[in-house]
This record gives structure tokens, C-alpha cells and sequence, in this order.
């Protein structure tokens, strides 16, 4: 497995992690899902992802079963907290005040069954509470033994900057894909001044750059993609026509449309670390082939004309969780 350093401050991990949250939705068999994680393991992957509102506690609880028995330290577990959610589910708002930092961490350890959580972030900013005051308290809990590294999640440069003259940062969560590149603008390149990482999800745009993604295709209850806005109508027909036109790219190698979205973003930068959802371990194995892609100048160039920059149609999220999302600020700014 390759490695890269989770920026300037965080630790060394796989050029690739695994994002856990969709063996949490509700449809997943937790049998495969674990022999999954086990897979990812000998893989060499050590970058696990997760969050407290993942299956609201399930997916944290899922992976102490996962972890039973193995070495703690060969595992880098990146967890988040502060979004919250009601009895069914839906998210009613986010709470990143210090007091509630540190109880979310206690929750935490105890359903994962560890000392510590390697990187812990607020999984959006709290308009109500001060970056500054996040950042302390979890800083306190590094200094404590409870944590190791500080990262964050969907929040712009003004925030960034404010959050990395508290306490150093290890990286930023964004979603960032062929579909989703608002981030290059001010982001990426604020992140790199400051020795900080990147993990980018949604890589494969939550299912639209997989390439089996079709009009017919069944929504699962309780999906995204009943809601994404990228999902529906005429945006779908145009998002699934860039998807085809990548498509003729990928069969030119020998590859499939995932690997070579997954490999595209592997390209943009050593401070970039993507994270593949995997609830099974074919498609695990499929989305570890992007590593040994190697994407020369001339196909990148392709990539990027067959998805010029900008050109997804919809927005990402749906109005309500866009105005959650600090990230989006910058793009709005500069465009």
C-alpha cells in the first residue's frame, strides 16, 4: 500500500482510507461489512473513517467488533461529531460547544472500545460557537491523551486559518470529485500554505462516477440520492451524459469509470488522501485497482475535457444542508 502524510501536522497513513458510513444505512449485511473492514486491513489500509452519527452510534459500534483483537496503533480512526439528529433520523441542526465536544468524545471512545480517537473534527461549523472555542476544547482533549490530531470538516479558508492558530490542523474533510471541485479555488490551495491535508469524499459523487449508475436505477429508502438535487430530473440526464462521456476514457484503458475517478483525484496532490465507501469487499477491491492507475499529463487533460470543471448539474446537497456547509462560501465568493 502506498502512504502519504496526512498533511504537514497529521500522521502517515494509506493513500487511501475507507470510508464507513454507508455499512451504517440501514441495508448493508454486517457479516460482509465486517469482512470488509478485515479485507481493507490486509489491504493495508489504516485510514478508517467514521462518525457518531453514522447509524447514530451503529457505525462506531460496528467497528469495535471490526478491530477486536487486532493492534490498536496500526489503525488511524477519524472520527466526527456535533451533527444531530431526532428519533427518525433526520438532521436537526448541529452543537460543537466545548461542553458538548467533550461529551461526544466520552460516547465515542466508550462505543468504540479505545483510549483514543486518532483524529476527531466538528463534522460542520456551529454558526453558533466560535471556531476558536471548538478547536480549544478539543485541543484540551489532546492534551489530555484522548486525541491525537485535530482535523475539520466542510469549513472555508477564513475558518481554517482562525481554527490553525489555536492548535495545528491535520487535515480537512471535503468532497471533492470530478463532479465537485469548488474547493481548488481558495481551499486547496489555503490548505497547502498551511501544511494541512486533504480527505476527500464523495469521490465518486455518491454513486453517480461509479458507472453503474442508471435512470432506472431503484432509490433506496432512506438514500442521498432521493434528495440530491444531482440525482433528479434533467440533472441527472446531463450528470449521466458527462458519466458516459468519462466512460469511452476508461474503457481506452482497460478500466472502469470508478478507477479512473478515484485515480483522478489520487493525481491532484500528495497532501490529498481519498476516501472509497465500500459495504462489500468485490467493490473494495475494485476501487483499490485506481492505485495502480498511472494517469499521465495527457489523459488528465481528457479526464477534465470530457467533465470540464463546473459542469455537474444541481447542487450537491439540497437548499437546507448547502447553508450548513462553510466550504460553500468560498466558491460563492469567488465566483
Amino acid at each position: 500500500m502506498i502512504t502519504r502524510s496526512l498533511g504537514t501536522h497529521g500522521p502517515e497513513i494509506s493513500a487511501i482510507g475507507l470510508g464507513c458510513g454507508g455499512i451504517s444505512d440501514g441495508t448493508a449485511d454486517e457479516a460482509e461489512s465486517l469482512a470488509t473492514i478485515h479485507t481493507a486491513i490486509e489491504y493495508g489500509i489504516t485510514l478508517l473513517d467514521t462518525a457518531d452519527f453514522y447509524g447514530m452510534g451503529h457505525n462506531e459500534m460496528l467497528l469495535r467488533k471490526a478491530l477486536r483483537g487486532r493492534t490498536r496503533e496500526q489503525i488511524v480512526i477519524s472520527d466526527k461529531f456535533g451533527a444531530l439528529r431526532d428519533p427518525e433520523g433526520r438532521f436537526i441542526g448541529i452543537d460543537s460547544r466545548p461542553a458538548s465536544v467533550k461529551s461526544f468524545l466520552a460516547y465515542t471512545l466508550r462505543r468504540l472500545g479505545t483510549d483514543y480517537i486518532d483524529i476527531y473534527r466538528p463534522a460542520r461549523l456551529d454558526p453558533t460557537v466560535p471556531i476558536e472555542e471548538t478547536i480549544g476544547a478539543i485541543a484540551d482533549m489532546v492534551k489530555a491523551g484522548y486525541v491525537r490530531f485535530i482535523g475539520l470538516s466542510e469549513v472555508g479558508s477564513d475558518t481554517i486559518r482562525r481554527a490553525q492558530a489555536v492548535h495545528p490542523i491535520s487535515d480537512v474533510q471535503l468532497e471533492y470529485s470530478l463532479f465537485s471541485r469548488g474547493i481548488e479555488s481558495t481551499i486547496l490551495p489555503t490548505c497547502r500554505e498551511l501544511g494541512i491535508g486533504i480527505t476527500a469524499y464523495g469521490v465518486l459523487s455518491h454513486g453517480l462516477l461509479s458507472g453503474q449508475w442508471s435512470k432506472e436505477r431503484a432509490h433506496v429508502p432512506g438514500s442521498f440520492t432521493n434528495f440530491s438535487p444531482r440525482f433528479k430530473g434533467t440533472n441527472l440526464d446531463h450528470n449521466l451524459a458527462l458519466v458516459e462521456a468519462l466512460r469511452s476514457l476508461a474503457e481506452a484503458k482497460g478500466v472502469t469509470v470508478s478507477q479512473m475517478a478515484i485515480a483522478w483525484v489520487l493525481t491532484r496532490g500528495q497532501n490529498i488522501v481519498p476516501l472509497v465507501g465500500a459495504s462489500r469487499r468485490e467493490s473494495l477491491g475494485k476501487s483499490l485497482k485506481a492505485l495502480s492507475l498511472q494517469l499521465t499529463a495527457d489523459d488528465i487533460a481528457q479526464i477534465e475535457q470530457a467533465i470540464p470543471k463546473g459542469t455537474a448539474a444541481g447542487e450537491r446537497y439540497p437548499a437546507p444542508l448547502m447553508a450548513l456547509l462553510d466550504s460553500e462560501r468560498d466558491r460563492e465568493q469567488n465566483q
